[in-house]
């Protein structure tokens, strides 16, 4: 019988049959990498907003308490955005003819809010409660970075899946003392394990690794 292939084409078989699978995991690489890149995660950008809010000036600069404006952060799931009203608190004093905060006068007078943008937007599958984070000491800054040194806030973390799993698996090595939840300027301890074990323990912290604890 005559041979219908030519032999050359077994190695093109070989070769076509190896360069898809390392192309393949090139891909998966490339896709990995990129998934974890700022570019998609966005740590370290800058977020524009109708006001170029500074936290740097209102918490590290006056001393501006995390709760003045994000009053429902300890009871309830979402932290709030402040009203126009609680801007206007100061801002009727101060700067008060300030064209940077006319948006703000202009929210106050309209009584139309401003649209803030989220920097931290979880997915609408991601079930996320602050009140019972603070409650069982976990910082502010554990999540959102030192937003008293920020003059325009970004992420400072992935938000992905795996960093809340790493809390939520080892809780001892971010917990801090309750009174210590909204100080920024808090560290560790050298011994952070032994703290982070005792404080598991008071505060009646849980591994909670369930599917169903955020995706409900």
């Amino acid at each position: 019988m005559p041979q219908i292939f030519h032999p050359s084409t077994n190695t093109f078989s070989r070769v076509t049959i190896f360069g898809t699978v390392i192309a393949i995991v090139v891909l998966a690489l490339v896709g990995g990498s990129l998934q974890r890149s700022s570019y998609v995660t966005e740590v370290g950008t800058p977020r524009e907003q109708p006001v170029p809010f500074s936290h740097r000036h209102h918490v590290g600069g006056i001393g501006i308490d995390c709760r003045y404006c994000h009053t429902s952060v300890e009871d309830a799931a979402f932290a709030g955005i402040p009203s126009t009203q609680t801007c206007m608190n100061c801002h009727k004093q101060i700067w008060s003819t300030s064209p940077m905060l006319e948006p703000v006068r202009e929210s106050f007078r309209s009584d139309r809010s401003l649209t803030w943008i989220r920097v931290h937007d979880l997915p609408d599958f991601v079930y996320f409660d602050h009140s019972i984070h603070v409650r069982k000491g976990i910082g502010c800054a554990t999540c959102h970075g030192r937003v008293d040194q920020m003059p325009l806030t970004w992420r400072t973390q992935t938000l992905h899946m795996e960093w809340c799993l790493d809390c939520h698996r080892h809780p001892e090595r971010y917990v801090r003392p309750r009174d210590k939840v909204f100080a920024m300027d808090w560290k560790a301890p050298g011994d952070q394990a032994a703290l982070g074990t005792t404080l598991v323990h008071d505060y009646g912290i849980a591994s909670m690794t369930s599917c169903s604890v955020c995706h409900r």
